[in-house]
């Protein structure tokens, strides 16, 4: 894959690279998520500046040494549920590098990724309440980076959906990425009752408990 910087370019490696994030409460702010690489090694962490563990107004990605790296925003108002992307911690007037939207029509639902200026789109598809999703760009049609549930290396027990592994393909930003899981979590925990699969082949909808609810109240 031919390299494309978006955050850091320290953050794209040469080979396929799997990182564990671990999820943490949400009851105070500050917590959010920790990542590490392979050998243990802390590589990302999030931070919060929303009223409440519930509903974050910002999502602030550092890395180890607590340099800010990006800034995910909810925008309001909006027509679907979209989520902005800023380089570094945001300022009031700075532009979005990307915005993530999410979109439910009949027969369909997915989050859609564009990058400005580059004019890059990801498709994101799966469920990532089940830790099962993966980030493919559309022109090319290549899958970028995959969440999916931990395994424990010494037991091969699944674990809990709080640690899950991201596999991020070599020259694709890992900062990038991991900004991407924080949105997703977001989409997520507006709609945690709710369980959505798309199905990659048909665009088949397969529903959990909650068969019965209007599409608007999928998630994506």
């Amino acid at each position: 894959m031919k390299p494309a910087v978006l955050v850091d370019d320290a953050f794209i490696f040469q080979e396929e690279t799997h990182l564990t994030a671990l999820k943490t409460s949400l009851f105070f702010a500050g917590d959010g998520f920790t990542v590490y690489d392979s050998k243990g090694q802390l590589v990302f962490r999030v931070d919060s500046y929303g009223p409440d563990g519930r509903d974050k107004s910002e999502l602030v990605l550092m890395d180890a040494s607590g340099r800010c790296l990006l800034t995910v925003r909810r925008k309001r108002p909006s027509l679907h549920q979209r989520w902005e992307g800023f380089l570094g911690e945001r300022v009031e007037g700075q532009k979005p590098m990307f915005s993530v939207r999410r979109s439910s029509i009949i027969g369909r639902s997915s989050v859609t990724v564009e990058v400005y200026g580059g004019g890059e789109e990801y498709q994101i598809e799966g469920s990532f309440g089940q830790r099962c999703c993966t980030i493919t760009e559309v022109a090319t049609k290549q899958q970028v980076a995959e969440i999916r549930r931990k395994v424990d290396a010494s037991s091969n027990v699944v674990l809990g959906k709080d640690v899950f592994s991201l596999c991020v393909k070599p020259g694709f930003d890992a900062a990038f990425a991991m900004g991407l899981v924080l949105v997703l979590d977001q989409i997520n925990g507006d709609y945690e009752d709710d369980d959505l699969v798309v199905d990659d082949s048909s665009g088949t909808e397969v529903l959990g408990p909650h068969a019965g609810d209007p599409i608007s109240n999928m998630p994506s």
